[in-house]
């Protein structure tokens, strides 16, 4: 299999020897250019043919935001108007938002860039870690660490045979990955303020994006969607997305179910991770589940998708064609744990057809048994 071509974006000169130099490092992966800035980037597309793009944000001339609308736009030849592009970003308020306006603007994935870190090799093992992975996802090819993707070409497996009736669902739960905030940028604004259920999301992110992403579809939806809180009801027509950092689980008291957040160990390299999410839900809503899974790196949400389905609920995921990476949606369509597989314009239809005709009765925090 020939390697990967990448070509490097950055006006750091510092960046740009680091990021070459783990690339350059890994067999599978061929460093086939850089560019300063945007423009140039633009220019040497045609000349590189690169199979993917890392890009900075904060450059002169053409910004990587501006360079990415430029690339999809057609600039620099039509056909790399779809070429794979991740952004480097910074865990700041003003990083956290280009990075959501450049996802906007069709790149598919971003990494952070080190921090804080005491010395160049620590940079390059950060760099390592976050990029490499998401190069080879975005590829296609297999990762031989961390988040595995599933292949490329598989076909879904029917799902298994149930043993009773599917339960109505109470709530609905939501996991995504690569490609994750564009999706939900499509499907959460099809939902009407009037669902008669409350959603969990958790979209892997880290902290300070996930507030700013928050409020970014809280203007897009007419649901209200709101960065989860420990403790806040669980009230139809409210999305509670997991903060960056913390697990999101659904946790009963006396007064009803309510979110909670905590700092449990990572589960399939995340925190947040989406199957203690769906485990949770599971338990508290004695299995009156409906489990939404979209694009994605690995595996996340398997297992308890899994759960969802062996305890009475419905499993819907997003389909290869539509989908940025089918590894999460894969894994569970593969696993034969998914009741639809579905193309990303069909996702809200399917979420609302299942959701219809629910009552103001099974709405709100219903306990295990029905109590209230």
């Amino acid at each position: 299999m020939n390697p990967i071509r990448v070509m490097v974006v950055d006006d750091s000169v510092v960046v740009r020897k680091i990021v070459t130099d783990v690339l350059s490092a890994d067999p599978d992966i061929e460093v086939v250019g850089t560019a300063v800035n945007g423009r140039i980037a633009v220019g040497k597309l045609e000349l590189l043919k690169p199979d993917l793009v890392t890009m900075d944000i904060e450059m002169p001339e053409m910004n990587g935001i501006e360079a990415v609308r430029a690339i999809r736009a057609g600039a620099g030849g039509q056909g790399h108007s779809r070429v794979p592009i991740i952004m480097f970003s910074t865990l700041t308020e003003r990083g956290a938002s280009a990075t959501l306006d450049a996802l906007s603007a069709g790149a598919n994935e971003y990494v952070t860039k080190p921090a804080n870190v005491g010395s160049v090799g620590q940079s390059m093992e950060s760099v390592r870690e976050q990029l490499i992975p998401k190069i080879k996802a975005l590829t296609g090819r297999p990762v031989t660490a961390g988040p595995v993707p599933a292949p490329r070409v598989a076909p879904p497996k029917p799902a298994a045979l149930r043993t009773g009736p599917g339960k109505t669902p109470a709530v609905l739960v939501i996991g995504s990955s690569t490609g994750g905030p564009e999706a939900l940028a499509k499907v959460l604004p099809q939902l009407p303020a009037s669902l008669p259920v409350p959603v969990l999301i958790v979209q892997h992110m880290p902290p300070v994006f996930t507030r700013q992403f928050a409020q970014r579809l809280d203007r897009l939806c007419a649901v209200r969607v709101v960065e989860a809180a420990d403790g806040s009801p669980l009230l139809p027509g409210t999305v509670h997305l997991a903060p960056g950092d913390h697990h999101l689980v659904v946790r009963a008291s006396a007064r009803g179910l309510h979110t909670g957040l905590n700092q449990g160990p990572p589960e399939n390299f995340c925190r947040p991770a989406v199957d203690p999410l769906f485990r949770s839900a599971v338990t508290a809503y004695d299995g009156a589940v409906l489990a939404l899974v979209l694009t994605g790196m690995g595996s996340d949400g398997r297992n308890g998708a899994g759960e969802v389905r062996a305890a009475g609920g419905t499993v819907l995921v997003q389909d290869q064609a539509t989908s940025v990476v089918w590894g999460m949606p894969g894994a569970i369509s593969q696993a034969g744990y998914a009741d639809e597989v579905l193309p990303l314009d069909r996702v809200a239809e399917a979420v609302m057809r299942h959701l219809s005709g629910i009552t103001s009765a099974r709405r709100g925090d219903v306990l295990p048994g029905g109590a209230r």
